[in-house]
């Protein structure tokens, strides 16, 4: 009886541990379905636009290599066009690597390969609380991926049935979620005006043709805000 307790208390706490993963899974399903039908009309098989899935697994890299496929774009530069606008991961992984010095290398490794915008704000808010575990860690990734797997499939075998996706509004899903994970982490008043920053000056260098180093170049600027301020609240 006591063991069965047991089992039924850790599977109870395993299914809360996850639980962070349910949002960006609400997410993920709609953004992947519009991936899907991009790349299957932008002349990728539904094998190669799940593979992509699988094996890139970012959401704007994979939205943009679409529609560079469609418009016939060297290889090589869609290679580097993707790398660029995956850059901001060095950040994202550097704020998480402290956290992660009990794990082992083939944790560590797992981790980064499927981190993602989304599960960088799941993970920061968890990691601050000492949620750092790796399983539930990483099994939110995997949740997470497999629904944007999933979202892909579904939208590539209905890619030839929809060639414009604008009039679902797909599009709103992932803003939305965007906002829904900063709320989160809005703390104090220091993070409202960083994020309203990094959000604004982001938009000015999109006006000012900067529309691939956008975002990683208000992220730093933004971080290097709130670090010094955060040293000069400390100081104080």
């Amino acid at each position: 009886m006591a063991k069965t307790f047991t089992v039924h208390n850790s599977k109870a706490n395993w299914l809360k541990s996850i639980t962070p993963a349910f949002p960006v899974v609400m997410g993920y399903l709609p953004i992947g379905f519009a991936y899907g039908v991009l790349a299957v009309n932008g002349g990728l098989s539904v094998f190669q636009t799940v593979l992509m899935s699988i094996i890139v697994y970012a959401g704007s890299a994979q939205l943009i290599a679409a529609s560079l496929f469609a418009q016939a774009i060297q290889p090589f530069s869609i290679i580097a066009t993707t790398f660029i606008v995956n850059l901001r991961h060095l950040l994202m992984s550097a704020a998480l690597a402290p956290h992660m010095q009990e794990w082992k290398n083939s944790q560590v490794a797992l981790f980064s390969f499927e981190l993602t915008d989304e599960s960088f704000g799941v993970h920061s808010l968890r990691f601050e609380r000492g949620e750092n575990q790796a399983l539930s860690t990483i099994s939110i990734n995997l949740i997470c991926q497999f629904s944007w797997v999933i979202g892909s499939l579904v939208g590539a075998v209905a890619g030839n049935l929809i060639e414009d996706v604008r009039p679902f509004a797909l599009d709103y899903a992932l803003p939305a979620m965007f906002i829904a994970l900063l709320i989160l982490q809005i703390k104090q008043k220091t993070h409202l005006w960083i994020a309203f920053f990094s959000g604004i000056f982001s938009l000015v260098l999109w006006a000012a043709g900067a529309t691939q180093w956008n975002v990683i170049i208000a992220t730093i600027f933004g971080a290097a805000l709130g670090a010094g301020l955060e040293t000069w609240q400390k100081r104080q």
